[in-house]
């Protein structure tokens, strides 16, 4: 219970004041948004992005970014330099205003940059106050100043023993001092922020991450054509690149976004990679500060510039950066929403004008319609928008929310992408249609997926059921034991079927070869009776609207021959489930059944149980018979070998690859999914000529006995 006399001992002066940069260290997550790497990597990034300012206002073109062995991290860059004069309503230096003084720099006037990634001033002065000991030294004027700050406090460092944040350090009492420490030519500028992260404020366990350092490195070169970013790793941590030795990695590049785009492109072409490009205007009112030091609104006209890199692919997965002054904006903003906004419009649009063509009728037109995830589905863009003092969400700047942003882009989308429509290019009208042909494609994907989700998972024997009729289902509903085997052949079907356990092995089976869905469009897949059969039959959807949860069943087995033939309808239909229905496999549920090879008949052995013994390849039947020679067992010369499974009685297809007493499963797994797509690519994809390299260089290795002629 409160007493009368505690509430009044309550006061004012118990209110701790924070001035300063002692508010930072106070609340350092409102800052930097959170204290571990991830925030430690934010403080990076505002130095970081300091020295991008400058190089995207036009001043140098070299930032060297080096992980030095003490723990410590330099930025050094050759533009203008922090300006070493005295600024005079403070009566401090550029340098100490800059990294001590809150909201204070070059980004507020609108006079020192026009656009820049760093806008509310804080940028420095954060990293300042949360660092042990920061280092700054100036490049200006034929000389190089130099400043020493502990935890946000300018002072000096005795450094007889080592540059560390433990030497004995001296605050300033009486004045500050920007001491001049050595001379340069005058023709050279530049600034080198060095600096040791608070212990106090960050854990142990907060460190540079050497892989989120390279990748922004190399956004931010696309993002400023000539810029060169050099990263050093001096840490030699276990799991780095750099630990047997110093490490470094140099990017530059010159196509801007559109470098940028085909860089991100995870897939084989639809169109061309697309810039488009524009600008518009719009007027916002602005708190300014008049003569006498007043806030006072003034209506300013702010210029917003767009760029837009964009392709489609054959895949369906989505790959969109959004960008504001070269700062990425994971969360989106005004200016991503303005970006779907007209990418939407104008598809839309188009697709009614080609209504004919893409076979929608009237009656179909109302709900055959695309919407914005038929769009996304396989695009790769890179949105930049570059406009002086942007209202972010927060100082993590995640998020943009200039409101009059998303209509200049969406105009801007617009038009530029009804101008590519509306050109006469033969590659023009060529990319255009193919991509309505897979927004298209898409969209009927969507709408398939959503009627199948209407339908019931199982059916018992009194519903009517939809699912294809050579599927021969299991009895069970529980979808953890469900096994469905794909069968390749009817003749194996009979033979499976006799060989399952009805209970919970379901068979589907397939002819042939299905279609190679690497190099056909998604409407060409859903043509295909045997891949819509078992996108029916699995009963999840397929491509951005695969819903792992609604799989009929717990494990797919591809069951084909041993042969070579049974080893390409297997790569086939592993495409399918790799394109189409990836989280099956990345969940380890797709197998490859392993049937044997060969069977060896012994003689002179009593009981069928140790009659047989199967081999799964031509080096173990070798080793096998060798073994068997060695023992003293009897085998009949005529060794049995199995063109397919449909030669297999009933018991031996149990035995050796149905029943789970006894089988082998190969299970199929994603562990590198960017080497898997490269493979695939390559074995199934449309360009013929790496292909054929890779047949030729492993021809003197093929084994002609394996080919069935």
């Amino acid at each position: 219970m409160t007493t009368t006399s505690s509430r009044s001992a309550y006061t004012a002066r118990h209110l701790s004041v924070l001035e300063g940069l002692e508010a930072v260290r106070k609340r350092p997550g409102m800052y930097i948004g959170t204290t571990d790497s991830r925030g430690l990597m934010h403080c990076l990034w505002e130095i970081i992005d300091n020295a991008v300012d400058e190089a995207l206002a036009g001043f140098g073109d070299r930032i060297e970014v080096v992980l030095h062995a003490d723990s410590s991290v330099e930025v050094r860059d050759n533009a203008r330099g922090i300006p070493v004069d005295v600024e005079p309503k403070t009566g401090l230096t550029g340098v100490e205003v800059v990294f001590t003084k809150l909201h204070a720099g070059g980004k507020f006037g609108g006079g020192s940059y026009g656009a820049s990634g760093g806008l509310h001033g804080v940028g420095a002065s954060v990293v300042n106050a949360l660092s042990a000991r920061l280092d700054v030294e100036v490049d200006r004027d034929g000389k190089t100043h130099r400043m020493t700050f502990h935890r946000g406090e300018p002072g000096t460092f005795d450094d007889r023993e080592g540059r560390t944040p433990q030497s004995p350090f001296e605050p300033f009492v009486s004045g500050s001092e920007l001491a001049v420490v050595g001379k340069v030519a005058k023709a050279r500028t530049g600034t080198r922020v060095r600096y040791w992260a608070d212990r106090q404020i960050f854990p142990k366990t907060a460190v540079f991450a050497y892989d989120e350092l390279v990748t922004r490195a190399r956004q931010t070169s696309f993002l400023v054509p000539g810029l060169t970013i050099v990263v050093r790793d001096e840490r030699g941590l276990a799991g780095t690149p750099g630990e047997h030795g110093p490490h470094e990695e140099t990017f530059c590049h010159t196509g801007g976004v559109v470098d940028f785009v085909d860089h991100l492109s995870p897939d084989a072409p639809v169109t061309d990679t697309w810039h488009l490009t524009g600008s518009g205007t719009f007027t916002e009112t602005v708190p300014v500060l008049d003569e006498k030091g007043h806030m006072t609104p003034r209506e300013v006209e702010r210029t917003c510039d767009v760029e837009v890199a964009v392709r489609w692919g054959t895949g369906y997965e989505t790959e969109l950066r959004t960008f504001v002054n070269i700062v990425a904006t994971p969360k989106g903003g005004t200016h991503q929403a303005g970006f779907e906004a007209g990418l939407l419009k104008t598809l839309r649009k188009q697709v009614d004008a080609n209504a004919r063509r893409l076979k929608i009728s009237a009656k179909d037109a109302a709900t055959e319609r695309i919407d914005k995830e038929d769009m996304l589905a396989g695009m790769t863009a890179v949105l930049t928008v570059r406009l002086a003092e942007p209202q972010f969400e927060g100082q993590t700047k995640e998020v943009l929310g200039t409101g009059p942003v998303r209509g200049i882009v969406a105009k801007v989308v617009e038009k530029e992408l009804a101008a590519l429509f509306a050109s006469s290019k033969r590659e023009h009208k060529a990319h255009t249609a193919a991509l309505l042909d897979k927004v298209v494609g898409e969209m009927r994907a969507r709408l398939s997926a959503r009627k199948q989700k209407e339908i019931s998972r199982r059916k018992n024997a009194l519903e009517s059921s939809s699912l294809p009729a050579k599927l021969a289902d299991c009895r069970i509903d529980d979808v953890a034991h469900s096994e469905l085997f794909i069968v390749e052949g009817d003749s194996a079907l009979g033979t499976a079927k006799l060989a399952r356990s009805s209970d919970f092995q379901a068979l589907l089976p397939i002819r042939g070869k299905i279609l190679n869905v690497q190099k056909a469009s998604v409407t060409d897949m859903l043509k295909n009776a045997e891949c819509a059969a078992i996108i029916q039959v699995i009963g999840a959807g397929s491509g951005r609207t695969f819903d792992l949860e609604a799989a009929r069943y717990g494990k797919i087995v591809l069951m084909t021959d041993a042969d070579v033939d049974g080893a390409h309808i297997r790569t086939l239909l592993l495409t399918l489930f790799f394109r189409y229905m990836r989280p099956l496999v990345e969940e380890g549920r797709v197998y490859a059944a392993v049937p044997p090879l060969h069977r060896i008949e012994l003689t002179g052995v009593r009981g069928d149980a140790d009659k047989y013994v199967y081999t799964y390849s031509e080096a173990e039947l070798a080793a096998t018979l060798k073994k068997l020679d060695k023992a003293g067992k009897r085998y009949k010369d005529d060794i049995q070998r199995y063109k397919g499974l449909g030669e297999m009685d009933a018991d031996q297809l149990a035995e050796t690859t149905m029943d789970p007493r006894f089988r082998t499963l190969r299970r199929v797994t994603v562990d590198a999914a960017a080497r898997a797509e490269e493979v695939f690519e390559l074995l199934m994809g449309s360009d013929v000529a790496p292909r054929k390299d890779f047949i030729v260089a492993g021809a003197s290795g093929l084994d002609r006995s394996r080919i069935d002629v």
